[in-house]
């Protein structure tokens, strides 16, 4: 199963919260405490997310964490990346090359990037500013194969 480690998750979930805070700069302890997470781990990934410049850093009494661009201009994929690196499904689609020893002549190879390149995008088109709001309803694009089978399967089941 693939999934999204918990760092990420949680990086995702701070930065939600920091969006919905708006200008207003945070603390890690009052992060820490509002999101029911560890302090050492909401300061970790802050830093993090600082380091990669999705979040500013204040020093000072009122200093704390804000973000570097408004929510709409922070995608789910360099919040993953910021956290996790590169998005690869193999290890030759993480564009690290000789990771594996049958990479030369593996007949796969260019349909593992295929997949690779499909779930890479995804987080692609989805803003911090969307993950602040709840969902209203499953929305499918039926102009996607692989959410045509989706599509399917949730008729059939």
């Amino acid at each position: 199963m693939l999934r999204v480690t918990k760092l990420a998750d949680y990086g995702i979930i701070i930065l939600a919260r920091l969006a919905r805070q708006g200008e207003t700069t945070c603390n890690a302890r009052d992060v820490a405490a509002e999101s029911g997470l560890p302090l050492p781990v909401v300061s970790k990934i802050l830093k993090l997310l600082a380091r990669h410049g999705l979040l500013t850093s204040h020093r000072g009494i009122k200093g704390g964490y804000g973000l570097a661009r408004k929510p709409e201009e922070i995608s789910l994929a360099q919040i993953i990346r910021a956290l996790e690196g590169p998005i690869a499904v193999t290890e030759c689609t993480d564009k690290i090359h000789g990771e594996c020893g049958l990479e030369t002549g593996c007949p796969v190879r260019g349909n593992w990037h295929r997949i690779n390149h499909a779930i890479d995008q995804a987080p692609e088109t989805i803003t911090l500013a969307e993950m602040t709001r709840p969902l209203q309803k499953l929305q499918i694009d039926l102009a996607s194969p692989l959410k045509e089978g989706h599509v399917q399967a949730l008729q059939q089941g």
